[in-house]
């Protein structure tokens, strides 16, 4: 059935006239209006459907939130939960921490008291070997000093009254080992003292006085046998005026030295004494360890030879080549001054002297108490 048989009247006869059908469908209202409430119902649907998809997926979309912050609470926990435990553990380690310190604190405080202890008792026991070093003094110690303030005085007794340096340098070497076998440790010093002398002693000695006393010897017994200047002169003859009369005269008056007279002999024997007498001297003076009388004699023999005997001889200068080696040799020096290691010394014992006068039983310090945290002596 058409839309037309539905909008027909049933009344109306079959074969009416088309005129009335078409006002009767100009009449009805057009067909439009039913498909826009169509349209509009299907836009209220659509945007119905929209609306709960976009709320939907706004829910879901918090519903992802609220899963990532969930998961994110339960990961800040559990981090937070760590830093709980590992908090605990370093309270823990800080308490055990300090527990040590306290430890050490009080192990420290009781090495002070023992240390403290023990400087008492050093003290103690120094005033004790003080007191024990004196007591040796006065035995085996004194009987070295002894020795050795003799020695000392020997060997500067040997040196003032003959000069004899290298004895003077055995006498303090002697000494200096005497005083080292003393265990006074005070005394120590004073063997730099000695030992300071006992140098000065070796660089004033002469090199070997052996050998000086027979070059002097050989010397004497060369003498004799030294030639003597000549007497007469064998100078040119002035060849001027005066040398013209000299000769002219020369045949009435002639003036000339008897070598062969007895006086001659004399006076070649007396100038040879008199060298020997030097010579000897100079031997005496070296013995006797006089290094200035030694040096006077030798330079008088020098000269001796200088003005009696025949300079241009091998012989004499031979003579005097070995008088200025002898020279150089017993050089005089300037004398050693001794007797401060023998003062030193004796200063030293009585300061000694005057402590243990001085120190009794009554007035020494008792020893300290031991601390109660202290070690066993």
């Amino acid at each position: 059935m058409s839309q037309d048989d539905l909008t027909r009247d049933p009344a109306a006869p079959t074969g009416a006239p088309s005129d009335s059908r078409r006002a009767k469908v100009a009449a009805a209202p057009p067909r439009r209006s039913g498909g826009g409430t169509l349209a509009l119902a299907l836009l209220l649907a659509l945007l119905a459907i929209a609306g709960t998809g976009y709320v939907g997926w706004q829910q879901w979309r918090q519903m992802q939130h609220r899963g990532a912050s969930e998961r994110a609470a339960t990961d800040m926990q559990q981090r937070v939960s760590v830093l709980e435990h590992t908090l605990a553990g370093v309270s823990s380690n800080g308490s055990s921490l300090q527990q040590r310190l306290n430890d050490a604190e009080q192990v420290n405080n009781a090495l002070r008291e023992q240390l403290l202890g023990q400087n008492d008792r050093l003290r103690a026991l120094e005033s004790a070997v003080g007191k024990l070093s004196e007591k040796t003094l006065s035995g085996h110690d004194a009987m070295l000093l002894d020795n050795t303030e003799s020695l000392l005085r020997m060997g500067q007794q040997r040196y003032e009254l003959f000069h004899d340096a290298r004895g003077a340098a055995a006498a303090y070497a002697l000494a200096e080992q005497t005083l080292a076998a003393v265990d006074d440790q005070a005394f120590a010093g004073l063997r730099q003292s000695i030992e300071a002398e006992r140098n000065a002693l070796l660089q004033s000695a002469p090199a070997s006085r052996d050998a000086m006393l027979a070059s002097v010897a050989q010397l004497r017994a060369d003498a004799v046998k030294l030639p003597l200047k000549p007497l007469d002169s064998d100078a040119t003859p002035d060849q001027g005026a005066w040398g013209r009369v000299s000769r002219a005269l020369s045949s009435v008056i002639s003036i000339h030295r008897d070598n062969g007279a007895p006086l001659a002999v004399a006076d070649a024997g007396l100038v040879r004494e008199l060298l020997g007498l030097d010579l000897a001297q100079a031997q005496a003076a070296l013995l006797a360890r006089d290094a200035a009388a030694a040096d006077a004699a030798l330079k008088r023999a020098d000269a001796s030879l200088a003005a009696s005997f025949d300079a241009q001889a091998d012989e004499v200068k031979q003579a005097r080549a070995q008088i200025a080696t002898l020279l150089q040799q017993i050089k005089p020096s300037a004398p050693v001054q001794l007797g401060a290691a023998l003062s030193e010394l004796r200063n030293l014992r009585s300061v000694h002297a005057l402590a243990g006068s001085n120190t009794s039983p009554s007035t020494a310090a008792p020893a300290p108490a031991s601390s109660s945290h202290g070690a066993q002596p």
